[in-house]
C-alpha cells in the first residue's frame, strides 16, 4: 500500500481538469500516442459536445520517481454544480486531491464547494494554478487567493500549463511526495466500497470499487451488505484504460469486479460487499446520501415504449445514482416515471442520454420541486408532494412549506447591485458577504427552491458578464404561499400541464402558459378554449380560433339571403363539433 497514491482533480467548469488528464496519463505513459486524444476520459458523446464531464472516471497510472514504481488511481470529476454527487463519490475513494484553478477566472462557487467537500473528508490538498500560458492570467492576485483560501504558502502553489504540458512534473512529484498511501489492514476481512458502476450489454452489471480491508481474489464468493445477495467474483482487474484483468486486488487498490449480474437493482452506489467465508462485521459508513432537488415526469412518447423507458431508466440509474424514479400515471401522457433530479442540467442530460444511447424520445412534464403539506384533519401527519396532481384540495390543506437553499454567488464588486437585485425579485434574503478580495466578493443568500429552476443561472451569467459562479446546498422547509395552477383545454384538466407556484408568480406563470399552448396547438373546426385557474378561479385564458373555411365563395351575386343560409348552415356544424369532442 505505500506505493499506492489515489487522487481526484476538482475544479469549476472549464478550469482545465480533463486536459490536465490528458497530461498525466501521457507523462505517465499510460497511452500510446496514436490514442491521445483531447478529453480522453470523457468517452461519452455528449461530454464532448458539451465540452464539460458529466461523469467521474477512473484510470490507474504507473509513475517511475527515484527508482521506485508507484500506482496512481486518478478519478476526473465533474465541475458543474449540478453534479456534485460525482465528486463526493470520487472523494470518498480518495486521499488526495488536486485543486485546479484558472489563471484567468480565479476561484469560482464551485472550486469552494468542491474543496469544502474534500477537507471535511480530511484529503490532502495539493493547490495547482493552471493556464498560466495565456498572456491575460494573473498569476499573483489569484496566488495570493488560493493562499487565503487553503491557507497554504505561495510555494506550495504548483505553476501549471495542461496545454502546454508544463508541471506535469512538479504535479507527479507533489501527488507522490504529499498525498499518503491508503490505511487499511491487509490481513482483516474484506471492506470494499463501491463507488461506481454501469451496464454491460454482454457481461452485466461492472462495479468500480475501493478495498478498504482485506484482498479479493478472482473466483472468491462475495456478499452485497445492504441487500445481503451473494455473487461469484468472475472476473476482477484495474482500470487502465483498457481493463487489465488480475487475480488478485489488494487493500487501498482500486479496481473492478463482473460477477454476471443482470440485474440493475441490485447493486448499489455505496454498498460494501465482503467475502462469504470470512464476512466483515459492519458496513462502510459514512457515504453521502443523495438528495434529488428537481422532479419532473418522464413519459414515452409511444406508450408501448414504456418497458424500454423502464430498462433504459434503471440502467441509467446504475450509472448515475443521483437519478432516482418511482412509476406513476396520468390522465393524457399514459405510464411514465416521476424522476428526481439534482438541477435542470441533470434534467437536461438523463433526457438527451435517454435518446442518444438507448433511442428513446420522452415527454417531460414542468419540473417542479417537493412541497411539504399540513392537513386541517391531522395537522401533525405531513407528507411530501412532487407531482401536482397528487395534491390534496385547496379547502382541507392548513399550510404548506416549500424548500429553502443556501445560495453562494461568487462575483466581481461591479455586479453585487445587479445580483441582489435579481435574487430579491426570486424571493431571496441575503444574508452575509466576504470579500475575498478588495474586487472579488462572496455574496450568501436563503432563496426557494423553486426560483432557481428556470432560468435564474443564465440570468445571473448575463448580468454578471459571464464573471459570476453559482453553488447551493439544500436548507430546510418553510413556510410558503403556493398555489395549484391548472390549465383547462376545452374546460376539461390536463393534469400533465399543472404546476405548483407562489401566489405572486401564478398570474404571470398561468398567462405565459396559456400564450404558450395557443401557439403550440393546432387550429381546428371549432374554437378551442385555454384557462389558467387558481383554486377555481380564472386567472388566464387564451383562444384558438376555428379554422374558417369560406363556404360564401361560391356565390357569385344573387340576394344576400343565399350567403346567410350558407354562413348559418356552417355555424350550426361547428357547434355540433364542438359538442362532440366535449
Amino acid at each position: 500500500m505505500q506505493y499506492i497514491r489515489n487522487f481526484c482533480i476538482i475544479a469549476h467548469i472549464d478550469h482545465g481538469k480533463s486536459t490536465l488528464a490528458d497530461r498525466l496519463l501521457e507523462r505517465t505513459q499510460t497511452i500510446h500516442s496514436r490514442d491521445r486524444k483531447n478529453q480522453l476520459l470523457d468517452d461519452m458523446e455528449l461530454e464532448r459536445e458539451r465540452g464539460i464531464t458529466i461523469k467521474s472516471h477512473a484510470i490507474q497510472m504507473e509513475y517511475k520517481y527515484k527508482g521506485v514504481s508507484y500506482i496512481l488511481n486518478l478519478i476526473d470529476t465533474p465541475g458543474h454544480v449540478d453534479f456534485s454527487y460525482e465528486v463526493s463519490r470520487s472523494i470518498y475513494a480518495c486521499e488526495g486531491a488536486l485543486l485546479v484553478v484558472d489563471a484567468v477566472k480565479s476561484i469560482q462557487a464551485q472550486t469552494v464547494s468542491n474543496l469544502f467537500l474534500a477537507i471535511d473528508r480530511n484529503l490532502t490538498i495539493i493547490p495547482i494554478l493552471n493556464k498560466i500560458d495565456l498572456p491575460v492570467a494573473n498569476k499573483e492576485k489569484v496566488t495570493y487567493e488560493i493562499m487565503y483560501l487553503i491557507g497554504c504558502t505561495s510555494e506550495e502553489v504548483i505553476y501549471s500549463s495542461a496545454k502546454e504540458g508544463r508541471g506535469i512534473d512538479k504535479i507527479l512529484e507533489a501527488i507522490i511526495c504529499k498525498i499518503h498511501p491508503p490505511k487499511g489492514n491487509l490481513k482483516a476481512p474484506l471492506q470494499a466500497l463501491i463507488f461506481d458502476s454501469f451496464y454491460n450489454t454482454f457481461r452485466g452489471v461492472e462495479a468500480y470499487f475501493k478495498v478498504i480491508n482485506g484482498q479479493i481474489r478472482k473466483g472468491d464468493k462475495i456478499k452485497f451488505m445492504s441487500s445481503g445477495k451473494m455473487y461469484t467474483a468472475e472476473e476482477i482487474g484495474n482500470l487502465r484504460l483498457k481493463h487489465i484483468s488480475k487475480s488478485i486486488i489488494r487493500s487501498g487498490d482500486v479496481g473492478y469486479i463482473i460477477s454476471g449480474i443482470k440485474d440493475t437493482l441490485s447493486i448499489k452506489v455505496g454498498d460494501s460487499f465482503t467475502s462469504v467465508n470470512r464476512p466483515a462485521k459492519a458496513i462502510i459508513a459514512g457515504f453521502k446520501k443523495v438528495n434529488p432537488m428537481v422532479f419532473a415526469g418522464l413519459y414515452p412518447e409511444k406508450t408501448e415504449d414504456y418497458d424500454n423507458l423502464r430498462v433504459s431508466i434503471e440502467k441509467l440509474h446504475l450509472n448515475d445514482a443521483s437519478l432516482t424514479f418511482f412509476p406513476e400515471s396520468s390522465i393524457f401522457l399514459g405510464s411514465g416515471f416521476r424522476c428526481g433530479f439534482l438541477g435542470m442540467l441533470h434534467l437536461e442530460i438523463i433526457q438527451e442520454r435517454l435518446e442518444r444511447e438507448y433511442g428513446i424520445s420522452v415527454i417531460t412534464t414542468i419540473p417542479n420541486v417537493s412541497y411539504k403539506v399540513f392537513l386541517k384533519c391531522s395537522p401533525t401527519d405531513i407528507f411530501l408532494v412532487d407531482n401536482p396532481s397528487d395534491m390534496p384540495d385547496i379547502f382541507n390543506i392548513e399550510r404548506l412549506e416549500e424548500p429553502y437553499i443556501k445560495a453562494s454567488i461568487i462575483t466581481q464588486v461591479n455586479y453585487v447591485g445587479a445580483i441582489m437585485s435579481l435574487c430579491i425579485k426570486k424571493r431571496g434574503m441575503i444574508k452575509n458577504q466576504y470579500y475575498l478580495m478588495p474586487q472579488r466578493v462572496e455574496l450568501i443568500f436563503e432563496m426557494p427552491l423553486s426560483e432557481i429552476i428556470f432560468n435564474f443561472y443564465d440570468r445571473l451569467k448575463t448580468i454578471s458578464k459571464g464573471y459570476a459562479s453559482f453553488d447551493y446546498s439544500p436548507l430546510d422547509y418553510r413556510f410558503s404561499d403556493i398555489v395549484l395552477v391548472k390549465i383547462l383545454i376545452n374546460h376539461q384538466l390536463v393534469d400533465a400541464l399543472s404546476t405548483l407556484e407562489h401566489r405572486s408568480n401564478a398570474f404571470y406563470i398561468g398567462k405565459k402558459m396559456c400564450k404558450k399552448l395557443q401557439k403550440i396547438i393546432p387550429r381546428q373546426q371549432f374554437d378551442i378554449s385555454i384557462q389558467a385557474t387558481i383554486e377555481n378561479k380564472i386567472i388566464a385564458r387564451e383562444t384558438i380560433k376555428a379554422v374558417r373555411k369560406d363556404v360564401t365563395a361560391k356565390c357569385y351575386g344573387g340576394d344576400i339571403s343565399r350567403k346567410r343560409k350558407l354562413l348559418l348552415k356552417q355555424k350550426k356544424g361547428k357547434k355540433k363539433c364542438s359538442l362532440l369532442v366535449k
